[in-house]
């Protein structure tokens, strides 16, 4: 899949004039890249599109629009962009109340490690997590983290045709799993070359 490049983003002016469009499309794209895992977990998978509204929300907020600056922030988004044979998402654990969400994520240890993908029955297939950095301690795991699946050939044979897909988390304090229905099956196909 095409990285971003800097002819692909907007100067600050234009995407001033852009933007509530933009952010519009780019919101009703994400709709059906959004995966819940039971209630509090959530996988948001990524592509170029995301990403470049990403990166120009950095850009505006920052100010920036030196060559140098622009491309250390495309640079720190494009690696979150599909390759193809991958799918790239934000992992992330919601909880509303503070203490509450320090209560678990003190739980959730490895939570990241216990993400799964099923294609049609076959074997699960678990992510890479964190390749950046690492996102936890000993005392709690990150509310956020970053996940690639790399799916086998005939993985994404059966996840373009009409597999069932599903995703869950076995961990032993977070324990669900959730079959997606077309609508995103068909989005996340789009992340995946034959």
């Amino acid at each position: 899949m095409k990285k971003l490049s800097r002819s692909d983003l907007f100067s600050l002016e234009a995407y001033s004039d852009e933007r509530l469009d933009f952010r519009t499309r780019v919101l009703a794209h994400k709709v059906n890249r959004r995966v819940e895992i039971g209630p509090h977990a959530t996988l948001y998978f990524e592509d170029a599109l995301t990403m470049q509204y990403q990166v120009q929300e950095m850009l505006r907020i920052e100010r920036i629009f030196e060559a140098d600056q622009i491309q250390e922030e495309l640079d720190t988004y494009n690696p979150l962009i599909p390759d193809g044979t991958n799918l790239k998402a934000t992992f992330m654990l919601e909880y509303p109340e503070v203490e509450e969400r320090r209560e678990a994520l003190a739980r959730l240890l490895g939570v990241e490690k216990a993400v799964w993908l099923e294609v049609n029955g076959n074997e699960r297939i678990r992510p890479f997590a964190n390749e950046d950095l690492e996102r936890e301690t000993s005392e709690k795991t990150s509310a956020v983290h970053f996940l690639r699946f790399e799916l086998s050939p005939q993985d994404i044979s059966r996840f373009k045709g009409s597999a069932t897909v599903q995703f869950g988390i076995d961990h032993a304090d977070y324990s669900y799993q959730v079959e997606i229905g077309p609508q995103i099956q068909q989005a996340l196909v789009a992340d995946l070359q034959a």
